[in-house]
């Protein structure tokens, strides 16, 4: 009898170590392959052309301030430490998104384990992030979704351990909101999400009576209010830009199919298929309650306008911890097979789609390429330069905000403007702006400038040859006009 009892207890230990080693080796799979994808993001981040987005949010780091036309100013700030810390290059700029996703990825895996998921599933979620096709390529860009996903993600955490543990971890949750709404206003619904979470459990309830999770809300707009003060000195430009989007301009159904099929598809379609096994369980339903007001906005907004991929991004980490949960214990063999291959697919798929963007393809590719908008700028810009020289201008305007920014960060020796929407660039200073009263080169797309446009803000418009961007099927025609003494105040109004 003892030696069958000690044989029983002999295959026990037996299974908790082989346990303690699968779980191990799933650390270490996620250590490693979290290692990988920051290393290749610097390395892509460092050697790919900035978006026109990512080049305007450099020029607002330029002057660091509590607000913008566009946005809250985190992106600018943040933008402002990497160049501190690598210098005014891509990689500056992008430096600290990528370690925010990072970071991100390892609050994901916590998060799944305060939210109940098994070892096995919380490490399976940090993966799944990254397998998303939205983060895991989109996770080296310098945009404001980057610290919003970070800062969303780590007030949820805080939340977890403020309700399980220390009530004074809602102080920690409330700066982590007030740090969101400081990076995207979506962060906004950050609150309702979280109060909805613990109205549906009962430790949450009795959490919501006590004053905690208030004086948190307190810090939160606390930490808001600077951005709040700049609105109110600056006629809440960026309060009716982004908060304008609430207004519906008429019935436009078709976005929301497109919404749907467009986030199935950035969420990596096995992944997704996962994410609605998780809608059914009951279990789950608590914590996707985080994510339903945010959500039910989108569905909304896409039914009178687009709704840009990215703008979920702060939703994901919730998502994919549901998504991973929900793949345990599946017993087809299809979603065994689904399970076992959606951090392949997605890793591959954002790898490739890395490649192909860092790849020097300009003039190769006979056919659309989807990377055209970043390609050929080195080579466009000199050609600006030499038009601008030969034409005796002294600045280079544009009518989109995102070409000027790329002119500004290409173009050294001469300003850069914006002459349409002059109210996007409050943040000049001085030294930044052109010298209207001497002549000056405007370059735009060709669809987007037009001589007879300029001539109502200029007396002397002078078409010049065309400049081309890219080489290939898919490169970019541009106008080019020599413009001289203005017809009004461009600086002020615009053009």
């Amino acid at each position: 009898m003892h030696s069958d009892i000690r044989v029983h207890e002999g295959g026990r230990a037996r299974t908790r170590a082989a346990i303690s080693r699968t779980l191990s080796n799933e650390k270490l799979v996620f250590i490693l392959a979290l290692t990988a994808l920051t290393l290749l993001r610097l390395g892509a981040g460092a050697a790919s052309p900035l978006t026109e987005d990512e080049a305007y949010y450099r020029l607002w780091s330029l002057r660091p301030d509590f607000g913008y036309f566009d946005h809250p100013p985190m992106i600018a700030w943040w933008i402002w430490l990497g160049r501190r810390l690598v210098g005014d290059t891509a990689l500056g700029v992008r430096l600290a998104p990528v370690i925010g996703c990072a970071l991100t990825s390892l609050l994901t895996v916590d998060l799944a384990r305060l939210a109940g998921a098994s070892r096995t599933s919380a490490w399976r979620a940090g993966l799944w992030l990254n397998a998303t096709i939205l983060i895991g390529l989109g996770g080296m860009l310098a945009v404001p979704d980057a610290p919003n996903t970070l800062f969303w993600t780590a007030a949820v955490w805080c939340a977890f351990k403020a309700r399980d543990g220390d009530a004074r971890w809602w102080l920690a949750c409330g700066a982590a909101a007030g740090l969101a709404c400081l990076s995207k206003y979506s962060a906004l619904f950050l609150a309702p999400g979280l109060v909805l979470w613990l109205s549906l459990d009962p430790v949450g309830r009795r959490e919501l009576r006590r004053p905690w999770p208030w004086l948190g809300a307190l810090l939160a707009l606390l930490l808001f209010a600077p951005n709040v003060a700049w609105n109110a000195a600056h006629h809440w430009a960026t309060f009716d830009k982004q908060f304008g989007r609430v207004r519906a301009d008429g019935l436009a159904p078709q976005h929301l199919p497109e919404l749907i099929v467009e986030q199935f598809l950035l969420l990596n379609p096995l992944i997704a298929a996962f994410l609605v096994r998780a809608t059914r369980r009951r279990d789950l339903r608590a914590l996707l309650a985080i994510t339903a007001p945010f959500t039910a906005y989108l569905l909304v907004h896409s039914l009178h306008a687009s709704v840009q991929g990215q703008w979920p991004a702060p939703l994901y980490p919730i998502w994919v911890i549901a998504a991973a949960q929900a793949a345990d214990g599946v017993m087809s063999p299809w979603w065994r097979r689904a399970r076992a291959v959606a951090v392949g697919f997605g890793v591959v798929a954002v790898s490739a789609a890395i490649a192909f963007v860092v790849a020097p393809l300009d003039g190769r590719v006979p056919v659309f390429d989807p990377a055209a908008p970043l390609r050929g700028w080195p080579a466009f810009a000199a050609d600006v330069e030499q038009a601008r020289r030969q034409a005796g201008a002294s600045w280079i305007g544009a009518t989109s905000y995102g070409l000027t920014a790329q002119l500004a960060a290409t173009v050294r020796d001469a300003p850069a403007v914006e002459i349409r929407e002059r109210a996007r660039y409050s943040f000049e200073q001085p030294t930044d702006r052109a010298d209207f009263q001497s002549p000056g080169l405007v370059v735009d797309r060709t669809d987007r400038l037009s001589s007879a446009a300029l001539k109502r803000c200029f007396r002397v418009v002078e078409a010049l040859p065309d400049l081309h961007r890219g080489r290939s099927a898919s490169g970019t025609r541009y106008a080019a006009y020599r413009v001289a003494l203005p017809l009004r105040d461009v600086e002020r109004s615009g053009c």
